[in-house]
């Protein structure tokens, strides 16, 4: 979808097939929607007196325009509270229009935005965020689709927002396109089949990234076995695809900068290997390299808006299948920190992924700080649902800084407990540590206890977003299917605190 910025005034003639005015909860129509009102004889105000409508945000109500107005349909959008209406919500606001424009079958739009007063951003930025969550929505995974019946098939082309001093906004916009390059490449690789993508053609995907200055590396199961990778090879072992661990840099920072650390598991498909999994609802483990995917889309976003910061990102990349090769459970494998781990369940598998890629990054890049993702643990669902990522760590001001930018963006966190209580749970009797509890309790925690055993002294942070990377309903600015969900909330993060 093509996105564009004009003139308020130039905007009054334009001849698309909707125009679009914001409305807050005081039911106060915009300057130009009242004098437009005016020619239609009312009719904005009767839809608004309609008792529908009450400007909460979300809500819309379509009009017919006058005839001196070239647009097909008036859409009144709610904004809600405006003293409420922050970056997240301006996103959101934008988002949340698309599938209204596209159940109308309209083909362009302009999203007109004047006398929303009390805005706490200025103008052009609030113009630059709803084109930004609505480009965001407009996303859509169809390439395997060969026929689509017309009525499920998006319409919208062209979505132009209007305010007064346009050439504002592009500047801030441009740089939020970049960041929706990265969201939109991680829901891409999320998307994917697990025939389509595995640890050698991730690591492909990856690579592309050097067109974009990022420095990529891929190590294979040779140059693993040497650094003495037995968690992340053991995982991977019944499968007939090698094992990779991607690493990228990209150096924006200045050379010698300490530089910032991201690791991500990659879980091409988990079928829980031999702890198998049930048949039921296997399909949607090709998202469990969604953490990787992050990983890589965050490295996108950086690139393509030349952050000032000196960023690592590490993938590990496995695919966890049953065979006659397959590691087994009561199996002893040897971490390349040189503890052992004794494996009672392999579908605890990505845990082990992450204990080799998180020990590779503090031993060999030093970061400033380390923050892993992964669709770890089913429990983190169960404790907070689909809303929220599970955070734990061993630095409060990281984990604070991650809770106030997870509000800002709307991809937000919870953080949850560590403690030698729960580090108890996963001691073996026959090696350092198990990979699971001894009990079924705190699952999300132990799993997290055991990753922390693998970050030393490193300033570090794990977010468990099994219930985020992939979504079965829309939202406002999310199609359903892989969310990109931590590309915006980490792309934030360095920005607001570690760059420049």
């Amino acid at each position: 979808m093509k996105i564009t910025f004009t003139d308020i005034s130039a905007a009054k003639n334009k001849s698309d097939d909707v125009m679009i005015f914001a409305v807050g909860e005081d039911k106060k129509l915009s300057p130009l929607a009242a004098a437009l009102d005016k020619q239609a004889g009312g009719a904005l105000g009767k839809a608004l007196k309609s008792g529908k409508f009450t400007g909460k945000r979300g809500q819309v109500a379509r009009v017919t325009p006058p005839s001196s107005v070239k647009a097909e349909r008036i859409m009144l959008a709610g904004i809600g509270d405006v003293k409420k209406l922050d970056l997240a919500a301006l996103e959101n606001l934008g988002g949340a229009v698309v599938p209204h424009l596209n159940t109308v079958g309209a083909k362009s739009a302009t999203f007109m935005v004047e006398g929303i007063k009390g805005l706490a951003v200025s103008l052009p930025e609030a113009a630059a965020r709803i084109a930004h969550g609505a480009y965001l929505r407009s996303y859509r995974f169809d390439k395997y689709h060969t026929k689509m019946p017309a009525d499920e098939k998006p319409t919208l082309q062209h979505f132009t927002v209007a305010l007064a001093g346009a050439k504002a906004a592009e500047k801030p916009f441009a740089e939020l396109q970049k960041i929706a390059d990265g969201v939109f490449f991680t829901r891409d690789l999320v998307s994917e089949p697990a025939n389509i993508i595995n640890p050698e053609t991730l690591a492909k995907e990856a690579l592309k990234l050097k067109a974009l200055g990022v420095e990529v590396e891929v190590l294979g199961e040779k140059e693993m076995a040497k650094l003495g990778m037995g968690a992340l090879l053991g995982v991977g072992q019944g499968s007939a695809k090698e094992s990779q661990l991607v690493v990228m840099r990209w150096n924006g920072g200045g050379k010698g900068k300490q530089p910032l650390a991201f690791v991500g598991k990659g879980v091409t498909f988990d079928t829980g290997g031999i702890s198998i999994k049930p048949a039921n609802g296997m399909e949607e483990m090709k998202w469990d390299m969604g953490g990787a995917g992050v990983v890589i889309g965050l490295m996108k976003a950086l690139a393509g808006r030349k952050a000032k910061v000196n960023v690592v990102g590490v993938a590990g990349l496995v695919e966890n299948m049953p065979g006659g090769n397959a590691q087994r459970p009561g199996d002893v494998v040897t971490s390349m920190s040189g503890q052992t781990i004794e494996v009672l369940n392999t579908d605890a598998e990505g845990r082990l992924v992450l204990a080799d890629a998180l020990w590779y990054t503090q031993k060999n890049f030093k970061p400033k700080f380390i923050v892993d993702l992964a669709t770890l643990t089913g429990a983190i669902i169960v404790a907070l649902g689909t809303s929220r990522a599970g955070l734990f760590g061993n630095d409060d001001k990281l984990a604070e800084q991650l809770f106030k930018t997870g509000q800002k963006t709307g991809e937000e966190v919870w953080r949850l407990p560590l403690g030698d209580v729960y580090d108890k749970q996963i001691n073996s009797d026959i090696a350092d540590m198990q990979n699971i509890g001894k009990d079924r309790e705190a699952g999300s925690i132990t799993a997290a206890q055991f990753l922390q055993r693998f970050v030393n002294n490193t300033p570090w942070v794990h977010l468990d977003i099994a219930g985020v990377a992939w979504s079965k309903k829309d939202t406002d600015i999310v199609p359903k299917g892989g969310t990109g969900w931590g590309v915006r909330l980490l792309n934030e993060l360095v920005s607001e605190y570690y760059e420049g």
